[in-house]
């Protein structure tokens, strides 16, 4: 990819959270977390190309039902851009939306992230920090899909600090086609205060840290599942599967399953797949730093 690419195309990984605390809530509503977050090698993509106006056009498995307007993150962070830098290339931006809809693992605010990163790409005058604001101003997630790196996030999810040498996961994401609303899932909490992720191990070799991660948790799993109980079957194939560990990502439906290498993690994917023709199941890895 280089400045002067007339068309590239950027990704908009899936994020995944392996644990999420909610340690408290704020006098306007948000909810106060601490969460530990990657990124895998699968998602979404964002094909960028020079055009005569501003383009906005969804396609891919999960497009239908996606606005094309200021209801999609993408086109809001692409305005508020525009104010900052009225300037800019006008693009097409085609969005190739791989991923289940409302379902846990940063859809839409991965694809807000790749918008900012394309007109980053192609203007070298866009500040970083304009970015990182507009960033923090669509949504708790986007600013850790901006970074795309392994990280724990806290406050509202703005405050990032990024994890070296967090080792390689091999997953299975698993979604039985449910889309759930976050908002709903927050209500649902029975308690607002909860303690926050134990320190890291010293020691991140893949053992160590199934070791510390099964000691944590995703505190919205269980107001999911009382909400949308489909979403337990997921978790038993997972587990059924040989999972070292099983768990929801953020507020659901998506669910992951952590296996000691890429074939097992395959096999079952397709085991899964097989036996569940309706659900959304893909094996992938998580990015390093």
């Amino acid at each position: 990819m280089t400045l002067h690419a007339p068309s590239f195309t950027i990704a908009s990984a899936a994020k995944i959270n392996l644990a999420l605390h909610i340690t408290g809530q704020r006098e306007d509503g948000y909810h106060l977390l601490h969460s530990l977050v990657a990124f895998t090698d699968i998602g979404d993509l964002l094909h960028v190309a020079t055009a005569p106006d501003h383009d906005f056009r969804i396609e891919g498995p999960f497009g239908e039902s996606l606005p094309l307007d200021a209801g999609n993150l993408v086109v809001r962070a692409r305005e508020k851009l525009l104010t900052l830098y009225p300037g800019l290339r006008t693009l097409r931006l085609s969005l190739e939306k791989n991923l289940p809809v409302a379902s846990g693992i940063g859809g839409g605010s991965g694809n807000a992230a790749a918008a900012l990163r394309a007109y980053q790409t192609l203007h070298p005058e866009v500040e970083t920090a304009h970015v990182e604001t507009i960033a923090r101003s669509l949504g708790a997630d986007v600013p850790m899909c901006l970074a795309q790196v392994p990280a724990i996030a806290s406050g509202i999810g703005e405050e990032l600090v990024a994890i070296k040498n967090l080792p390689v996961l091999h997953i299975v994401m698993v979604n039985p086609g449910i889309e759930i609303s976050t908002p709903a899932v927050y209500r649902a909490l029975s308690s607002k205060v909860n303690p926050p992720l134990s320190p890291l191990p010293d020691d991140l070799a893949l053992g160590s840290f199934l070791d510390w991660l099964g000691e944590q948790r995703n505190d919205l799993q269980a107001p999911a599942l009382e909400i949308a109980p489909g979403i337990a079957p997921c978790l038993v194939a997972l587990r059924d599967g040989g999972a070292r560990l099983a768990r929801m990502s953020g507020s659901g439906a998506t669910c992951f399953g952590i296996f000691s290498t890429a074939d097992e993690a395959r096999q079952t994917a397709d085991a899964i797949a097989l036996a569940n023709p309706t659900w959304w199941v893909r094996a992938a890895r998580t990015l390093d730093d």
